[in-house]
């Protein structure tokens, strides 16, 4: 009796550590319950890729009001995320225009493959995971919307692809600043913290949750309660479905997610950031760009313009969102992207003594 106990002991610690919770199944029921809250019909589908990163790369995505005639809006989503995170937007978005959101290579239900240790040829397989479902999709040219890591992708894809990208929307972009040289003198940082830090910097960002095994799910909801209540309006009736999502989303193999540590420079920013290459993005391309006032992400809005003196930048900053502004302030973030999708494509002003004038605002247009 007493070696059976000692078997199932040894048994139980290993499937403890063993088991991190994660379930294909599980990940598909709750997005597809986060997505049940949608008025608008959508369908869900596998493109495959080829061989991108892995040997046969394939790349979730849902799509809805595919017959309109009007240039297509893609939506990235952040670090952690999934398509079904963009459920306080897609009808909006939907109402004007076929939307396209996909589970980013690495991510979500997306394939899993390695990427690369480096920073800058992981990001360029990321790019080129993008352009391969372009391809496949037979995209001519899209309206691209990225948030966070999402944002970063989008620009360096708009970057490297100008001709496929009509209008740029940024939301709360990370990657964009590079990390000051006194970060840590002028933040106060205590040294405790920069011990810890210091410990965890070869981890994977969402390592505790996977160390946790099937309490990751308990663990998100107690560390960040704010983004499950975030979603409460659309899903009043089961909110513990987010922090489900987004733990089945962070529970299997950390693929896109070694990807972002390999392009990050202690979380908080880029090893190669956009702004040092901002130049290299087309002019004729517009930008939106949409910050919360209450995000940690800092604002490089004005940066941009002045980078980009010929082209047309706007930037909002969405009073009382944090940074997942497209869920705090969801009615005033779809508002924004809509102005900015009925943005048609356009190469600036050419005055009558043939030098390009500084434009802040948008040609008169309609949809």
């Amino acid at each position: 009796m007493a070696d059976n106990e000692v078997v199932i002991s040894k048994s139980w610690i290993w499937n403890w550590f063993s088991w991190s919770g994660s379930s294909s199944a599980m990940l598909r029921a709750a997005e597809k319950k986060i997505l049940s809250c949608l008025k608008t019909a959508y369908r869900g589908w596998y493109v495959d890729i080829g061989p991108v990163v892995g040997s046969a790369d394939k790349i979730w995505t849902i799509s809805m009001n595919e017959e309109s005639p009007e240039t297509p809006i893609l939506m990235l989503h952040g670090l952690g995320a999934g398509v079904a995170l963009w459920c306080m937007n897609l009808d909006a978005l939907a109402s004007q225009r076929p939307v396209y959101a996909i589970d980013l290579l690495g991510f979500g239900r997306s394939s899993r493959p390695v990427f690369s240790n480096d920073g800058k040829k992981a990001e360029e397989q990321l790019v080129r995971s993008v352009e391969e479902w372009r391809r496949e999709m037979q995209l001519e040219k899209f309206i691209l919307l990225g948030h966070s890591m999402g944002g970063f992708l989008a620009a360096s894809y708009a970057i490297q692809y100008p001709k496929r990208v009509q209008h740029l929307i940024l939301a709360d972009p990370w990657g964009f600043p590079e990390k000051p040289v006194d970060v840590v003198s002028k933040m106060h940082v205590p040294m405790w913290v920069r011990v810890i830090a210091f410990v965890v910097q070869p981890l994977n960002p969402f390592w505790a949750v996977r160390l946790v095994g099937p309490l990751g799910q308990w663990l998100i909801e107690r560390a960040r309660p704010d983004i499950v209540q975030k979603f409460s309006p659309i899903v009043e009736n089961d909110v513990s479905v987010i922090s489900q999502y987004i733990h089945q989303c962070n529970a299997q193999t950390p693929s896109g997610e070694s990807a972002f540590h390999a392009m990050m420079q202690n979380f908080g920013w880029a090893k190669n950031p956009i702004l040092k290459r901002i130049d290299k993005l087309d002019p004729d391309i517009p930008m939106t760009l949409l910050y919360g006032s209450r995000s940690w992400i800092e604002n490089a809005g004005e940066t941009i313009k002045q980078s980009r003196p010929y082209s047309y930048v706007n930037v909002q900053v969405i009073s009382g969102a944090g940074h997942h502004v497209y869920a705090d302030k969801s009615e005033t973030f779809n508002k924004y992207v809509l102005e900015a999708c009925k943005m048609h494509m356009w190469s600036g002003f050419v005055s009558p003594a043939g030098s390009r004038e500084r434009i802040r605002e948008p040609p008169s247009t309609s949809s």
